[in-house]
C-alpha cells in the first residue's frame, strides 16, 4: 500500500487529533498506542474497518483500541449457520441487518444501545482476559457499585448472573484482535426475538451459540449512557498506555485516508460471504398445507452447501397437488440459492407456463409459501 503524499500528511498535522484520523496518523505515531472511534453506525463498514486495521496496522509498532456502534444488526460468527441462529424473516420485516464476521464465537445482537470494543495487538501480546479486566476496571472507575466479573468463557457477567458482554477473536500469523460487546441500553425485546430461530428440522455441524440471560447496564444504573461507557474505556486504555486521552475519529467510508477499505466492506455485505460461507447443512420437514377445506401432508428434504441447494425432494402424501408439479419445483430449486426471493422467482415462472387453473395455482402458491417459510 503506498504512503500518503506529503501534502495530506501536512493536512493531518493541522487538524485536531480529537476530530480526525488518517492513514498518515496510523503510520506516523510509531511506538505508541492509539484510540479510535468510528463515525459509522453501519455494521459492514465497521467490520470492514476492523479488517483494514488488522491488515495494514502493524501491532509491533503500536496497539490500537477501536470503539464502534451499529444500527440494529445480528452478527454471526465465521463458522455459524444463520438459519440455525436467528429469525431471518423477522429481521427482514424489522429491517435488522445480518452480518458474518471473520472471527469465531457465537451470535450477538447490535444496536445503538450496544458498544463494540476491539483490541488490536501482535499475536505475542494477545491477552483476551487482560482486555476484559481493562473494561471491568473502566466500569469500576465510574460506577464502583456495579458487580461485574469475567467468566471462564471470557464473557462479562453482571451480578454474576446476567451476560452483558460476549467475546470473539481472530488470530493471524503475527497479528491478532479481540472484540467484545457491552450492553448499555439495547432493545432487549428485539434482541430476544431476532435471536430465537423459528426454523425446524435443520441438521448442521456449524458452531452453535450458547444461550444466556442478558441484561442492560442501564437497567442497573439508568444514568449510564453509551458515551459515558466509551469515554471510560478509552480513558482506562489511555492511562495504561500513557496516552493523553485523545480519541481519534475515523470514517470507514473515506477511501482517501483508508485506501482499499471499501473492498473489505463490499465483501462483508455480499450474499456469498453472509450466507455462502455457511457450513453444509440439511433440512427435513413434514408439514400440513390447507386450501379451501382440503389438507395435505408435505415431506420436504433439502441439502444445502455454501448457501446453494444441492439436493431437493418434495413429496405430497395425497392427490392434493400433481406430483409432477412438486418434482418440477424440486428440480428447479437444485442449484439455486437457499433464498425465499429466488424460490419465489422460480415459483412464479412456473405458473406462467402451467395450465390456467385457479385452484391449481392457489394450491401451488400455498406450497411455495411453505417452502419459502423455511428460508
Amino acid at each position: 500500500m503506498p504512503y500518503l503524499h506529503a501534502g495530506l500528511r501536512a493536512v493531518w498535522r493541522g487538524l485536531s487529533p480529537a476530530r480526525h484520523t488518517t492513514l498518515a496518523a496510523l503510520r506516523d505515531l510509531r511506538g505508541s498506542a492509539l484510540v479510535l472511534r468510528s463515525l459509522s453506525t453501519d455494521i459492514y463498514e465497521n467490520l470492514g474497518l476492523e479488517d483494514w486495521l488488522h491488515e495494514y496496522v502493524e501491532p509491533r509498532d503500536r496497539q490500537v483500541l477501536l470503539l464502534w456502534r451499529n444500527c440494529p444488526a445480528v452478527v454471526i460468527g465465521r463458522h455459524q449457520n444463520p438459519w440455525q441462529e436467528c429469525n431471518l424473516k423477522l429481521m427482514r420485516d424489522k429491517g435488522v441487518q445480518l452480518s458474518r464476521r471473520r472471527s469465531g464465537g457465537g451470535t450477538v445482537y447490535h444496536d445503538l444501545g450496544n458498544i463494540n470494543v476491539t483490541f488490536f495487538t501482535s499475536k505475542k501480546s494477545y491477552d483476551r482476559r487482560g482486555n476484559l479486566e481493562l473494561i471491568i476496571s473502566a466500569l469500576n472507575s465510574i460506577r464502583p457499585q456495579l458487580d461485574i466479573m469475567a467468566t471462564d468463557r471470557l464473557d462479562l457477567l453482571l451480578n454474576r448472573t446476567f451476560k452483558i458482554s460476549g467475546s470473539a477473536s481472530k488470530i493471524g500469523r503475527t497479528t491478532a484482535y479481540h472484540h467484545c460487546t457491552l450492553l448499555c441500553n439495547s432493545d432487549s425485546s428485539l434482541l430476544s426475538s431476532v435471536l430465537c430461530t423459528p426454523y425446524q428440522g435443520l441438521k448442521s455441524n456449524a458452531t452453535p451459540s450458547t444461550p444466556a440471560s442478558v441484561k442492560n447496564l442501564w437497567e442497573e444504573d439508568p444514568t449510564l449512557t453509551c458515551d459515558i461507557l466509551m469515554d471510560a474505556i478509552a480513558a482506562e486504555y489511555s492511562r495504561r498506555h500513557d496516552l493523553q486521552g485523545q480519541i481519534l475519529l475515523v470514517d470507514p467510508k473515506d477511501v482517501s485516508v483508508l485506501p482499499g477499505v471499501d473492498r473489505f466492506t463490499q465483501e462483508l455485505k455480499s450474499w456469498d460471504w453472509i450466507y455462502g460461507k455457511t457450513p453444509k447443512f440439511s433440512v427435513s420437514r413434514t408439514f400440513s398445507v390447507d386450501y379451501n377445506l382440503t389438507r395435505a401432508e408435505i415431506k420436504l428434504n433439502m441439502n444445502i452447501n455454501r448457501g446453494t441447494i444441492e439436493g431437493c425432494n418434495i413429496e405430497v402424501l395425497s392427490d392434493w397437488l400433481p406430483s409432477e408439479m412438486c418434482d418440477q419445483l424440486a428440480t428447479d430449486l437444485i442449484g439455486s440459492r437457499f433464498s425465499p426471493i429466488e424460490t419465489m422467482v422460480l415459483a412464479n415462472a412456473y405458473l406462467r407456463v402451467c395450465p390456467q387453473d385457479r385452484i391449481l395455482h392457489n394450491k401451488w402458491n400455498v406450497l411455495c409459501e411453505q417452502v419459502m417459510a423455511i428460508m
